[in-house]
């Protein structure tokens, strides 16, 4: 006799040991169930987390086929080797057992940190760490590898920190340091809390932001970020394309693929800027009225000869001082801003190509098309399809 119950497919069953505290893993989570929707029928294990959780009480009896995890303390490690199922981690820390891992690329958030505060002419730089976290470690060493490779040097606070009751200490070491930085500075923050705490603690010693000290955070988490005074700009990390590729790879790996080590990288979607960095550290005041004018207007349509207007000088003159502070022509750094927002566009909303390109003043889609891929090597629709999870 047929049994129509056997006949139905059995679900696999997936562990999402992943903390919903921030923004960056709620953006894993959303990348993960965008691939659901597109590819997989999985029955998701799943509890409300924080950083530095224990394995929530469930997980210790569970029995199922995968997990995706986000191994950033021993107890998390412990328990799914124990799990002995495949296993797709989100997390760059050190781990005692190497597994498939998507993440973040440190190297790419650094360097994306670094530009935009050269973009605005510092030439003084610091970095803000977290002592308890190994990817703290990661950004310090790739933000100083690429400044120093530029001729700049980066003063980095020795963070100590560890449990919650060690935050005065920490805080009057960070105090110390701010006033001793080489100013005006650009600061890297690891992330965005620590850029809030960094902006705390320059209003409480009277150190101007951004005019003494400009500071980026990482993860851009909107709210936070917009709470923060002033607001503060920070590094857009592109987490839901990496849950998205976690999420392949488990599938992959449930289905019989190899469980080597292998580790993916996520570049970074750009950086939102906000006040905490609107400075132009500029000593020439008639280049920095026309960087800030451009940096303003960039996406209005604007051209050299609108620039112009803002300073009494030559073309030929701009051009000149323009390509000695900063390394580009006027023209370029209109285009430069400009992809750089078509990038966000194209990465964080549903508007077609065609209302990007009007609303960001190109003359029409062929033009947009074909300065974007002269630019990055791919048609602006390539671009969403290898970036963009919805």
């Amino acid at each position: 006799m047929f049994d129509h119950a056997d006949n139905i497919r059995r679900r696999p069953q997936v562990a999402l040991l992943i903390e919903t505290s921030n923004a960056y893993s709620r953006g894993l989570l959303v990348g993960i169930r965008a691939y659901m929707r597109e590819r997989a029928d999985w029955e998701i294990h799943f509890t409300e987390q924080g950083r530095g959780d224990e394995p929530p009480p469930w997980f210790h009896n569970w029995r199922g086929d995968g997990i995706i995890a986000r191994i950033e303390n021993q107890e998390i490690e412990d328990a799914v080797i124990n799990a002995n199922l495949p296993v797709v981690n989100v997390s760059t820390a050190s781990l005692k057992q190497s597994y498939p891992t998507v993440a973040s690329s440190s190297a790419g958030v650094s360097r994306a940190a670094a530009e935009h505060l050269l973009d605005r002419g510092f030439q003084s730089f610091g970095f803000c760490g977290d002592a308890r976290f190994d990817w703290s470690f990661r950004h310090e060493q790739n933000f100083g590898r690429y400044l120093k490779g530029l001729g700049f040097v980066v003063d980095n606070f020795d963070s100590k920190l560890g449990d919650a009751d060690d935050w005065r200490l920490e805080q009057e070491k960070l105090i110390q340091w701010v006033r001793r930085i080489t100013k005006p500075a650009g600061v890297f923050a690891c992330y965005d809390i620590r850029g809030q705490q960094l902006l705390d603690v320059c209003r409480q010693i009277g150190i101007r932001v951004p005019d003494d000290l400009a500071v980026i955070g990482h993860h851009n988490d909107e709210l936070l970020c917009e709470l923060c005074d002033p607001p503060l700009t920070s590094v857009i990390p592109n987490s839901r394309r990496a849950g998205y590729e976690a999420a392949k790879v488990l599938d992959q790996l449930m289905n019989g693929g190899s469980r080597l080590p292998s580790i993916k990288y996520i570049e970074p979607i750009g950086v939102c800027a906000r006040r905490s960095t609107d400075r132009i550290a500029v000593q020439d005041k008639q280049i920095a009225n026309a960087l800030r004018f451009i940096r303003d207007r960039a996406c209005d349509g604007i051209g050299v000869e609108d620039v112009l207007k803002t300073v009494a000088m030559s073309r030929t003159v701009l051009e000149r001082r323009f390509q000695k502070l900063l390394g580009r022509s006027p023209y370029e750094e209109i285009l430069r801003l400009r992809i750089e927002r078509v990038k966000e566009l194209l990465t964080t909303t549903d508007l077609s190509i065609a209302e990007i390109a009007r609303q960001l003043g190109f003359s029409g889609v062929e033009y947009l098309s074909a300065l974007f891929k002269k630019k990055l090597g791919v048609s602006p629709r390539q671009f969403r399809r290898t970036v963009a999870v919805r």
